[in-house]
């Protein structure tokens, strides 16, 4: 047994040299990494085999999220991407998204027989929303990295650590004191400087609207999982409560002043009122749907009338959205994402979600520097600020995957406007079309027109346009 036990210790000994390290060492090909990748996909992030892994869709969607945390967890900065990361992140988002090149559907197509005459016949092609949503999605994805990069030179602001010295610090917002101060010159930003970045900060809200009503549409499609349904009550009232139950079925209703009468102070009762909200909703729904008087989810109440309630907590979810872009996810939007089986979905929902979160990052990091401008210009602002901390600490603050949530907007807003066009209107989205050109640098070439495509009832699609959520198919 020594002996046996001897040879194996020579054979790991040998296995030291040189020439085995450099192989050791020598990095993953792409294509070695990419079938990691899908191999752990496969087995639903469970590499042990058991066989307790997640579904495809589920494992494909916490895919895409863990790699946008990879890339964009610390961009907490105006500063192009690091090119080693703009490289991970092109490459392996185009692996994971490659995906739905294989989710395909019959359509009809025409074909020219041997004889000259022309039949119809059944072909494959990606299924339509994805066809769609995922050129879209991608071109959202450029304008955000393409707007990082425009700030690569920028010499009007810079950021001061948090460690730095009191003298050396510039101006930080309350909500956001775990991040390095913003400095900009003692006389404020130039007004091209300011014209300019208020320019940014609207493609980046466009950019963020168009993520939130793709997501939103995408959740909409998703079913309803049993397990969800099982948790609710009988009934909306009890759902709701007493007080919010009689607001939203009173005969004059006006949600925003229903808004203003609730207490949002805090994440915590803004997220147990949209989930009150959404249960209600799914309530009434099933109840709209059964008409036997004998079902548990059946109703004494008109359709009509009970049609109106859920449309009326569907207005007020539509402002919350609004006001909160950054509140994380419901519980009836993470039952539905852990349960969905759908890939295309999954693929659709994880992508727009991220970007959204970026797009939300970057809004705050361009209203970080437009705040430091109107503090330098204006300095009594210091003082509204230390009388506000109250207000601002105990205000929503949420994020959802890697985005935050901020309520502050820019005081100053720099006259006339910018002649660029926006992002719905490069992306064929808006009434004028053009090229987008600021300052000599253009963006990635959105001229062609994509669509989005949504199924959601008429009524609802009129109030996300109301709103300024809607999803842009529905415009043409």
């Amino acid at each position: 047994m020594d002996e046996v036990e001897n040879d194996k210790y020579q054979v790991l000994e040998s296995l030291k040299g040189k020439d085995h390290l450099k192989v050791k060492q020598r990095p993953n090909s792409d294509m070695e990494q990419m079938k990691e990748r899908f191999a752990r996909l496969l087995l639903g992030e469970d590499m042990s085999g058991r066989g307790n892994g997640v579904s495809s869709a589920l494992a494909l969607s916490n895919a895409i999220t863990n790699l946008a945390a990879s890339v964009f967890g610390k961009q907490n900065k105006l500063a192009p991407m690091p090119d080693h990361l703009k490289k991970k992140w092109r490459k392996e988002i185009d692996w994971l998204v490659s995906v739905t090149d294989n989710i395909v559907e019959f359509v009809p197509s025409q074909q020219e027989g041997k004889d000259g005459l022309n039949m119809e016949i059944m072909v494959t092609q990606q299924r339509r929303d994805l066809l769609m949503n995922i050129p879209a999605i991608k071109k959202l994805d450029a304008m955000l990295i393409d707007c990082l990069d425009k700030f690569k030179d920028e010499k009007e602001f810079w950021y001061v650590d948090k460690n730095a010295d009191e003298s050396e610090k510039g101006v930080q917002r309350l909500d956001r004191w775990w991040l390095p101060s913003v400095k900009v010159p003692s006389r404020g930003l130039s007004y091209e400087t300011r014209k300019w970045m208020q320019h940014q900060k609207e493609c980046c809200n466009q950019v963020l609207k168009a993520s939130m009503a793709i997501n939103a549409q995408v959740i909409s499609e998703m079913e309803i999982p049993e397990t969800y349904i099982d948790t609710l009550p009988k009934n909306g009232k009890s759902s709701l409560g007493d007080s919010i139950y009689k607001s939203i079925t009173d005969e004059f209703f006006d949600p925003g002043e229903f808004l203003s009468s609730m207490d949002m102070s805090s994440d915590k009762n803004v997220m147990d009122l949209k989930n009150k909200l959404e249960a209600s909703i799914v309530i009434w729904k099933r109840k709209m749907n059964h008409k036997d008087l004998k079902s548990s989810w059946s109703s004494s109440i008109s359709s009509e009338r009970r049609e109106l309630f859920e449309e009326r907590a569907e207005t007020i979810l539509l402002l919350l959205k609004q006001r909160f872009p950054g509140l994380p996810q419901s519980s009836l939007d993470i039952s539905k994402i852990e349960f969905n089986k759908d890939i295309g979905h999954a693929v659709l929902e994880s992508y727009s979600r991220v970007l959204e979160s970026l797009a939300s990052t970057v809004m705050n990091s361009i209203e970080d520097v437009l705040y430091a401008d109107e503090v330098v210009r204006n300095p009594e602002l210091e003082m509204i600020k230390e009388q506000s901390m109250d207000l601002v600490a105990g205000s929503p603050r949420s994020v959802r995957g890697l985005g935050e949530l901020k309520e502050w907007t820019p005081v100053h807003s720099p006259r006339g406007k910018p002649t660029s066009m926006t992002l719905f209107d490069s992306m064929g989205w808006g009434l004028d079309q053009g090229k987008m050109e600021m300052n000599g640098s253009s963006s990635p070439d959105l001229s062609k027109p994509v669509k989005i495509l949504t199924k959601a009832k008429m009524s609802y699609i009129e109030k996300l346009e109301a709103y300024g959520l809607r999803s842009p198919t529905a415009r043409h």
